[in-house]
This record gives structure tokens, C-alpha cells and sequence, in this order.
């Protein structure tokens, strides 16, 4: 990787995966077949949760989520400005709406105070507010005893967006939330080309989410309402389904739960890759400060989906475009996670314009910087200096 375009993430495919995938090419399913439950039961032994369900985004986790808790319109869930589209998007899917919280503008995170504002500011606009989704960001993991506490408190349920955080002890086993959501898009933990996970310890709640999947299908004689049409005496006919309530077509195919299952193999080593590249980050990056400072890490346990510093770009005499630019000029890429939701054209549209100080200002100054299993201490080296060039001259 030393030689070539440095990206700030990417997918590590080994032969393994290949001959994984091939395999399951040879088989009996390419949509949904044994693998899939096969991907499942992996998922939630390594992240400790009694229930996961595999589906093919991890937008559509979010999505399967919050239908599973019947959020609907009147009803509303906070999310917090930081975040992709997709937090704040399957939110709005249900009809419900979304109420945008602050985050701490050195960490990017939601907080206990910033999310009890934004309850508060949901309940003045005379909406029940029902849920809220706390992100962990870049990887980093929000204080979840903390959250858990205030939504008790006013009657809220959690639901995490754990998409950054796969592979962190806890994240996904849902303590402290009714369930957690996950991506395996590329430049995740894992990677399935595309694809989600939804985890949560309530077996109800799982089981709706596998129907809700699958075009709200069940194929479950136990819950048959039509006995005339389903049974043949006392015995289910064998292709009959009910549709109890609407659903959608969310489902992985077996092909990529194979990639998933091998790839899982990996988690621990990617996590482990990752630390050491971030550590070595830490290192070098040290005597660029204050000109250029790693985001701030209120909390020890960290998925290092991605390394993102913070500058400030006009005391440095220069725009953050132009650093961008002249990086990619030296052969490494960067990115922007994320522009505010509250100054997205829809969410203006819907909610007008609000004030959210901590979100804005930790768009302004962030940028994520080359970080995956794949990269070599010399590329995390051509990293930091192509930054330390460019600093040098502005």
C-alpha cells in the first residue's frame, strides 16, 4: 500500500474470503439459505448478544429497528446531529420525526445533557418522544449508563447506532438499549459489500425484525389466523404463509454471509491492527499539536473505525478544501464524517433552521485521516508527514 493511493479506509479481502464466497457460489442458495442463520449465530457470539438479525444495510438495521419498536407519526426520536444520513433517515421512514441533539464539540458524541435538551425541545413542539439513537462515533463509544439513565428517566428507548463500533467488548450485547444496530458496508469492521446486523436481547423484538425483513411474511403455523386456508386437517400446508403486517424485501443473501462469517474469523485481528495503527498515529502526530490534534477520546474503549483530528483551518491560514486538495496531491486520501444534519436542504425544510454550537463546531475543524487493517507503519509515516508538509506551507 506504501506506493500507491493511501484512502482514508478500505476493505481487507484475503484468500480465505474468495474461496469462502466461491464456495457458497457452489451451493444449493444464493439469497436466503443455512448461512445466513450460520452468520447470525456468529455475530451474536461475538458481540454477546442472546439475538442477532442479519439484513442488507446497515440503514435497513436502523430502519428494522425502530419499526420493531412501532414508532410511527405524532411520535418522534432523537438523533444526534453528528451522524450519517441514514441515523436520522430510517427515523423519518416510520412517519415518526426526528429532533436533532447537540453533540460535545471536542468528541463529536451525544451526551447525557445534550440529549435531555433535545427531549426537551421535542416535547415543547408537542411531540411523544419515544426513542433516541446514540451514535458511537468514528468508534468511539458514547456513556452508555449515562444515556440509559435519562432515557429511564423519561420513558425513552435506545436504540444504538453501533455501525462505527463492531468489535468493542460490550457494543451490541444491548445492556443498556433494546437493540444495536451495525454496518458491514467496506470500510467497516468487517466487510460483506453491503449488509447490517441488528442485535438486542429480546427474543420478540428479534423475531419481528425477521419478519419485517422478509416482506412481513410468517411462515409460522403457530401464529396462522386462517385455519381453512392454511391447514389441511391438523397439519400446516406446506406453502402457505401469512402477512400479518406490511414488511420489505431487507434481506442478506447467503453469498455474503459467507464473506461475513469468514470475515469475522478476522474481527480481532483487524481491531488489534487498528489499535496499533492508531497508537502509532498518536506517536507521530504528537509534536504537530496544537496545529493538529487527535479528536478528543472521553471514553478508553474505542472501535478505531476511523482517525479523524481536528484543525483549525483558517488560524492555519488556509481552508479545509485546500488541505484536502493538496493531501490528495501527495497521495493520501481524507474524508468528512459528517456534514450536520440540521444543515441538510430536507431536514431545514422540515424543522427550519436551529442552532446546534457543539455540532458545528466539530464540523468545521474535523477531518478523517487513512486508517485500515491493510496500511503498514511506513504509510501511517507517509500519512503524517504529506500533513506536516503541508502545514509547513501555509
Amino acid at each position: 500500500m506504501s506506493k500507491g493511493f493511501l484512502p482514508y479506509g478500505r476493505q481487507s479481502i484475503d484468500d480465505d474470503d474468495v474461496a469462502a464466497v466461491a464456495s457458497a457460489l457452489r451451493g444449493d442458495f444464493l439469497t436466503t439459505g443455512p448461512l445466513v442463520a450460520e452468520f447470525e449465530r456468529a455475530f451474536a457470539d461475538k458481540t454477546g448478544a442472546p439475538n442477532a438479525v442479519a439484513c442488507n444495510s446497515g440503514t435497513a438495521a436502523l430502519h428494522l429497528a425502530a419499526l420493531a419498536l412501532d414508532l410511527k407519526a405524532g411520535e418522534g426520536a432523537v438523533v444526534p446531529a453528528i451522524t450519517f444520513l441514514a441515523t436520522a433517515n430510517a427515523i423519518r421512514m416510520t412517519g415518526a420525526d426526528v429532533v436533532l441533539a447537540d453533540v460535545d464539540p471536542a468528541s463529536g458524541l451525544v451526551t447525557a445533557d445534550t440529549l435531555e435538551a433535545a427531549l426537551d425541545r421535542g416535547k415543547a413542539r408537542g411531540i411523544a418522544m419515544r426513542a433516541a439513537l446514540p451514535v458511537h462515533l468514528n468508534g468511539q463509544i458514547c456513556d452508555m449508563a449515562a444515556l440509559a439513565a435519562v432515557a429511564a428517566q423519561r420513558g425513552v428507548r435506545l436504540i444504538e447506532d453501533a455501525c462505527h463500533a463492531l468489535g468493542v467488548d460490550g457494543i451490541g450485547s444491548a445492556q443498556h438499549s433494546a437493540a444495536a444496530c451495525f454496518s458491514t458496508h467496506p470500510v467497516k469492521a468487517i466487510a460483506t459489500g453491503e449488509g447490517g446486523v441488528v442485535t438486542t436481547a429480546d427474543a420478540d423484538m428479534a423475531a419481528r425484525m425477521r419478519r419485517l425483513r422478509s416482506h412481513g411474511m410468517s411462515h409460522d403455523a403457530a401464529t396462522f389466523t386462517d385455519r381453512k386456508l392454511g391447514f389441511d386437517g391438523e397439519t400446516a400446508n406446506p406453502w402457505y404463509y401469512e402477512m400479518p403486517e406490511v414488511g420489505l424485501n431487507y434481506r442478506m443473501p447467503d453469498v455474503l454471509c459467507a464473506l461475513g462469517i469468514s470475515q469475522l474469523k478476522k474481527l480481532d485481528r483487524f481491531q488489534a491492527r487498528r489499535q496499533v495503527l492508531a497508537a502509532e498515529y498518536d506517536r507521530l502526530l504528537a509534536p504537530l499539536a496544537p496545529a493538529i490534534r487527535p479528536v478528543s477520546r472521553p471514553n478508553e474503549q474505542h472501535g478505531w473505525h476511523l482517525y479523524v483530528v481536528h484543525m483549525d483551518f483558517p488560524a492555519l491560514g488556509t481552508t479545509r478544501a485546500r488541505f484536502v486538495k493538496a493531501l490528495r496531491e501527495q497521495g493520501v486520501g481524507s474524508q468528512v464524517h459528517y456534514i450536520p444534519l440540521h444543515k441538510q436542504p430536507y431536514y431545514r425544510a422540515l424543522y427550519g433552521e436551529i442552532s446546534l454550537p457543539g455540532a458545528e463546531t466539530y464540523y468545521e475543524r474535523c477531518l478523517s485521516i487513512p486508517l485500515f487493517p491493510g496500511m503498514t507503519e511506513r504509510d501511517v509515516e507517509r500519512a503524517v508527514g504529506a500533513l506536516s508538509r503541508i502545514l509547513g506551507a501555509t
